[in-house]
């Protein structure tokens, strides 16, 4: 077995020495190749090496080229720098010299204008007799009074200023106080309606011929008018009492319906009397409204207003008003609002008396104040509210300013058409009247009237003396209430016609 076993090893060895030998022809010729494959990508490589040598040869030689170019335009610039800068500082060498040569002349001039300064001082102090002290005070007097005028020219400023501010600033406290205050008034004519139950009343007030309307105008003094209008008769007076009086004791009699002599004397009688007590509690109740004390007398006075329109606008409501407008200013401007209220309502107590009095109803209502003991000053204030006398106090004033506005306010006073339209065509002629007038607009319900003048016969300078001219006149010839502006207007126009 063991022999059996060598002989298979010794087959075995021979068999793989057999085998072996193709084995080693196919491993040398795969070895043979890869030498010559290897061999190849060397020489490939080698050639690309030296290809990208090459490039980078080229290509660094391009750029040393290109630094030699740019060095040499850079020495090139620094040539023509340094050239320039040897001529700059060649230039500046020359201005130095020069600056040195000017600084010697300017030397030299200042001492020639030093000695020609002291030449001409000394030969003008030999001339007008004055040394330079003397010439020095001489000007500063100039310059004082100089300086004298200008400020007293600054002062004028300053006050026109303060006028101008002071202006402003009662502009404001007027209309401070006119914003404060509103009052609402009732319209009264001269005439009064009395309405009547049916038409037969007409026949009984009219009575057999006539004697009971006779009978009635004879007691009241007022126009009874008993004309077509339905259940309505008329009383006509331009004096207010008496129409107050006619229309409480015809709507008495009215009421009763007996209506003779005898009962239209009674009943005239009662309504003077019930007027009377209405006009003192008119008074008492208005003084009591402002919160001041009156003399019986003087309350009773104040009552008459209630019955007193001017333009529509009843008196008593206006002299409320006044009061209220006085007060209000003077606690704007910090003085005795008590002294004013007072004032204000008792302005236009002369009105009450100047159906039977002559003369003017300030001076009027003044001397009636004085004799029931008011003060000097409420005296004063009265008789000055339409300048019969000079203002003397701060209160004349506020009661002049207060009367105004209460006036002259829109909508306080009412007037009929037809004298509304007669007082604008008075404003209108008296501004034509004027020679350079050539036509003339009542504007604003008469608060303004625009004037237009002829060019060629009124110059700018006469077209304002114009303006003042007409409000000078307006002021003198015509009534009216508030304020009036006057505008002139010059114009030249001239026209032409292209064909």
């Amino acid at each position: 077995m063991i022999g059996v076993g060598l002989g298979a090893l010794a087959l075995l060895a021979l068999g793989y020495v057999f085998g072996s030998i193709p084995r080693r022809r196919k491993a040398e010729e795969l070895l043979a190749s890869a030498t010559e494959q290897a061999e190849q990508l060397k020489r490939e490589t080698l050639l690309e090496a030296r290809q990208e040598t090459q490039e980078l040869r080229e290509e660094l030689e391009r750029r040393a080229k290109r630094r030699e170019e740019e060095l040499a335009r850079m020495e090139e610039r620094i040539l023509r720098r340094e050239d320039r800068l040897g001529k700059k500082s060649t230039y500046l060498e020359q201005i130095e010299d020069s600056l040195r040569q000017d600084e010697q002349e300017l030397k030299r001039l200042r001492e020639t204008g030093e000695q020609l300064l002291t030449e001409g001082r000394t030969h003008l102090e030999r001339v007008a007799k004055w040394t330079q002290d003397e010439a020095r005070q001489h000007l500063a007097k100039l310059v004082e009074a100089e300086s004298q005028r200008f400020f007293s020219h600054k002062v004028e400023e300053i006050a026109r200023q303060a006028k101008e501010d002071a202006q402003q600033r009662a502009a404001h406290v007027i209309a401070t106080a006119v914003q404060r205050y509103a009052a609402d008034y009732i319209e009264e004519n001269a005439v009064s309606s009395v309405p009547l139950p049916s038409e037969e009343f007409k026949g009984r007030i009219i009575g057999r011929e006539g004697r009971n309307i006779k009978t009635f105008e004879a007691l009241t003094g007022v126009e009874l008018l008993v004309d077509d209008t339905p259940e309505m008769v008329v009383l006509s007076c331009f004096h207010p009492l008496r129409r107050e009086v006619a229309r409480i004791a015809l709507g008495r009699l009215i009421e009763d319906g007996r209506i003779h002599p005898a009962q239209i004397e009674e009943k005239v009688q009662r309504a003077k009397a019930r007027l009377a007590e209405r006009i003192k509690e008119e008074g008492r109740k208005a003084a009591f409204d402002v919160g001041v004390e009156l003399h019986p007398e003087l309350s009773t006075l104040l009552g008459r207003l209630k019955f007193r329109s001017s333009y529509g606008q009843n008196q008593l409501l206006h002299s409320l008003e006044v009061s209220w407008i006085a007060k209000i200013l003077a606690d704007e401007l910090g003085i005795d609002a008590a002294r004013a209220r007072r004032a204000g309502l008792l302005h236009d107590i002369g009105k009450a008396v100047d159906y039977e009095v002559d003369g003017p109803h300030a001076l009027i209502g003044a001397d009636l104040a004085r004799r029931y003991g008011e003060g000097a000053d409420v005296v004063q204030a009265i008789a000055a509210h339409h300048e019969d006398v000079d203002p003397v106090g701060i209160i004349d004033v506020l009661i002049q300013a207060a009367d105004t506005l209460s006036a002259a306010r829109p909508g306080a006073r009412q007037e009929t058409y037809e004298r509304y339209v007669q007082r604008l065509r008075e404003l209108e002629e008296l501004c034509r009247s004027f020679p350079a007038v050539q036509e003339a607009y009542a504007l604003q319900a008469g608060r303004e009237v625009r004037v237009m003048v002829q060019p060629d016969r009124a110059s700018d300078e006469v077209a304002a003396k114009l303006a003042y001219d007409i409000a000078r006149a307006i002021e003198e010839e015509l009534n009216y209430p508030g304020e009036i502006k006057v505008n002139v207007v010059r114009r030249t126009q001239y026209t032409e016609s292209a064909k």
